[in-house]
C-alpha cells in the first residue's frame, strides 16, 4: 500500500456513541474510508469477510464476542486486514492476549486524533504500532528466560530496533541504514533471539522495558 492510498476501515465497538465518533472522525479526514461497523467480535468476523477492509479498529471487551477471539480467528483465516486494537483497557491480561492473537498494534482510546490517524496508516502497511504506555504493560510476557546480563544487542541491532519502534518497515530501515532488506531481517532475527521474543511488537515492548529504547 502506498502512502497516498485511501485506507478502508471496519470499526468494531459495542458502544454506538464510540462508533459514531470514530466514524465521523475518519470520514472528516482525507485518506480514509469507513466501510462498516460491528458491535462485537462475531459481527466483526462477518463484516470483515464481506467488506475486506485494510484495517480493523477493534475493541476488546464486548458482549457477544470478544475482540481477542475475533483477532485470533481473523489470523487463522489468513485475513488481509490488519487489526489495530483501540480500547480503554491496558492491563497485562488485555494487552498480551491481543498481541499474541495477531494484532498489529494496540492503542488506548485517549490517544490524540493525529496519533490515531498515524497509527492506522502504519497498521495498514503492516507496521508495528505500540505506544510506550502500552508497551510497558507487556513486561512479564517479553522478559527473556535467560539470566540477567545475557548477550546485549549490538549497536546496529539497537538502531534497527529503534526504527522498528518508530513504525519503519524493513524496506525503510534498509534505506535509512544503507543496508539490504535481507540484512535487516537477519538483524531482527538476532534481536528476537536476544530479547526472547517472537515478533516486532514484543521486541518493541521488551526494548522499552529494558531501557534499550529509553
Amino acid at each position: 500500500m502506498t502512502n497516498d492510498a485511501v485506507i478502508s476501515l471496519l470499526i468494531v465497538d459495542d458502544h454506538p456513541v464510540v462508533r459514531d465518533g470514530l466514524r465521523g472522525m475518519f470520514r472528516s479526514a482525507p485518506g480514509f474510508r469507513v466501510l462498516g461497523e460491528a458491535a462485537n467480535g462475531v459481527e466483526a468476523l462477518e463484516r470483515a469477510a464481506a467488506l475486506d477492509p485494510d484495517v480493523v479498529l477493534m475493541d476488546l471487551r464486548m458482549p457477544g464476542g470478544s475482540g481477542v477471539d475475533a483477532i485470533r480467528e481473523l489470523a487463522r483465516r489468513g485475513a488481509r486486514a490488519k487489526v489495530l486494537v483501540l480500547t480503554t483497557y491496558d492491563t497485562d491480561s488485555d494487552t498480551l492476549p491481543a498481541i499474541e492473537a495477531g494484532a498489529t498494534g494496540y492503542l488506548l482510546k485517549d490517544a490524540p486524533r493525529d496519533e490515531l490517524f498515524t497509527a492506522v496508516r502504519a497498521a495498514a502497511q503492516g507496521r508495528t504500532v505500540l505506544s510506550p504506555a502500552v508497551a510497558t504493560r507487556l513486561v512479564s510476557a517479553v522478559r527473556t528466560p535467560r539470566a540477567p546480563g545475557g548477550e546485549p544487542l549490538s549497536a546496529r541491532e539497537r538502531e534497527v530496533l529503534a526504527l522498528v519502534a518508530r513504525g519503519a518497515s524493513n524496506k525503510e530501515i534498509a534505506r535509512e541504514l544503507f543496508i539490504s532488506e535481507a540484512t535487516v531481517k537477519t538483524h531482527l532475527t538476532h534481536v528476537y533471539a536476544k530479547l526472547g521474543v517472537n515478533d516486532r511488537a514484543a521486541a518493541v515492548a521488551a526494548g522499552y522495558d529494558r531501557g534499550i529504547l529509553g
